[in-house]
């Protein structure tokens, strides 16, 4: 007898149910954004759904998801929709991921073609199940996206590849333009916020990236009014421009649902434009600092100002 398993019928965070509900905060008139519907929007849609593609614009709730589609601008998420962790902040699903597909890299060459994509940006869930962490999947992506467009800038936006030895050389031999992964939070909020991550193992990641190949721009973000102390914040700037990262984004934490990590407050713009000002200041090429900030928010005009930034400070 064969038994089938509703995907559907499952929960999307099955080790939340038991966690107690926390009141979602009303948001402030700064964080408020349009709905999406535009017709260069719903085209976008239409592309990522004819190439069988998974965005995390759409699995974390991004709020700029208007925006961005409405300039054919997609972060494609590979390896599946299904995350191998349960970090409490996140909206993406978690649970036992299905094997990887062998034509998802070049799928996600097609649509990056058909969007006519200047700048791509390519994240993943955590994909701790396999050997190497997914690692060879994202350097196949890159390279597929290379033989299709070859003018097209690559960002990738990667898992911490915990424990999977070799795994990071993989993917920086495939050369994406900017490497960025993001520390989410600051040390002390690890073990609530993000259990399954180590934050130290992360600053090193950012760091071998550089020693790696210095021409690679790294970049990494966290999320604020989770209940970290400012001076916590300012001194994760110090840790990440001592593994000499050149971007960083500051964005506002957004509770997905009642059993997400409870909010704690909502940082006003003025204290967003304070992080940027000491963050540049300690010597980031780049800083993007606001309540709706995002990883990969305008990503393709930030890369632009990265690489003049680089050459100003190099006296070009």
């Amino acid at each position: 007898m064969v038994t089938l398993i509703d995907n559907a019928a499952r929960p999307r965070h099955p080790e939340k149910a038991n966690r107690p509900e926390s009141i979602v905060l009303r948001k402030p008139d700064w964080i408020r954004v349009k709905a999406p519907g535009s017709p260069v929007y719903k085209e976008t849609q239409q592309i990522v759904r004819e190439n069988n593609l998974v965005t995390v614009c759409e699995e974390a709730g991004c709020p700029n998801i208007g925006e961005c589609w409405s300039k054919k601008h997609a972060t494609m998420m590979i390896m599946g929709e299904i995350c191998t962790r349960a970090c409490a902040f996140c909206n993406v699903r978690t649970g036992l991921p299905t094997g990887l597909d062998p034509n998802e890299p070049e799928n996600v060459a097609k649509a990056v073609a058909k969007l006519g994509l200047e700048h791509v940006v390519i994240t993943s869930v955590d994909r701790d199940d396999l050997a190497d962490g997914g690692a060879q999947h994202f350097a196949d992506v890159i390279r597929a996206i290379r033989a299709a467009t070859p003018k097209t800038t690559i960002e990738i936006l990667t898992p911490d590849f915990l424990r999977k030895e070799g795994a990071l050389e993989i993917v920086v031999a495939a050369k994406p333009d900017v490497f960025n992964h993001n520390l989410e939070t600051v040390p002390s909020k690890y073990l609530k916020v993000r259990p399954g991550a180590r934050y130290f193992h992360s600053i090193r990641l950012l760091q071998r990236v550089k020693e790696l190949d210095p021409t690679i721009f790294t970049k990494s973000g966290i999320m604020v009014g989770l209940g970290e102390e400012r001076n916590e914040v300012l001194q994760l700037m110090d840790d990440l421009r001592s593994a000499d990262v050149d971007f960083l984004t500051i964005g506002q934490y957004l509770q997905p649902t009642k059993k997400h990590y409870p909010l704690q407050r909502f940082v006003t713009p003025e204290e967003f434009k304070s992080f940027a000002t000491v963050a540049t200041a300690k010597g980031f090429l780049l800083v993007s600092s606001s309540p709706l900030t995002r990883s990969s928010h305008h990503a393709g005009e930030d890369f632009a100002n990265l690489k003049a930034a680089r050459l100003a400070r190099l006296g070009h």
